[in-house]
């Protein structure tokens, strides 16, 4: 699978197709945008929103949350305020989310499964890693939205000034719901 990749973007670079996509590393309307990972966002998201090429910083994840104040996505949005003049962030949940239905066990028996070692395991929890926590999913949608809309609004290092809104997609139509 890589090599086809591989295969088709030297032919994409070659025939200079990368040219249409051409922008600035500032966001052209200033916002950001924390979504999900889902495969049906991947080109549905930015569509369904009329956002093209360089328009807003991506940010994606499993579920869209926000699971430490200080982890990789919270410093990804102070980044984009700070340095890339981003006012206005939009958290999009989607429903249909596979994070609603995880499960930490099941996901632990898989690793099991997989050759990931009980010592591994173990370590992990040694240092303070609570695969509960981490590896567990939410029960709705909507409230998981609110949420990490309420770590970003009650962030210490979010200015006041920085808009933050809770958004649904549905996964099939992309239509939004305001949360």
């Amino acid at each position: 699978m890589l090599e086809d990749l591989l295969k088709y973007n030297k032919e994409f670079v070659e025939n200079k197709r990368y040219e249409e996509f051409t922008s600035s590393k500032y966001p052209n309307k200033k916002i950001a945008i924390l979504s999900c990972m889902d495969t049906r966002l991947t080109e549905l998201l930015p569509a369904a929103l009329g956002l093209k090429n360089g328009d807003v910083k991506m940010i994606k994840n499993a579920g869209a949350i926000i699971s430490s104040p200080f982890g990789s996505a919270m410093r990804s949005l102070i980044v984009a305020i700070y340095d890339l003049d981003v006012d206005e962030i939009l958290v999009i949940g989607h429903y249909d989310c596979g994070m609603q239905s995880l499960d930490s066990k099941a996901i632990l028996h898989k690793m099991k499964s997989r050759n990931i070692s009980e010592e591994k395991i173990k370590l992990i929890k040694y240092c303070g890693i609570d695969f509960d926590i981490w590896l567990n999913g939410f029960d709705s949608v909507e409230e998981s939205v609110k949420a990490t809309v309420g770590m970003i609004v009650n962030h210490p290092l979010i200015p006041k000034d920085v808009n933050v809104y809770g958004l649904i997609m549905d996964p099939t139509t992309g239509k939004v719901d305001l949360v």
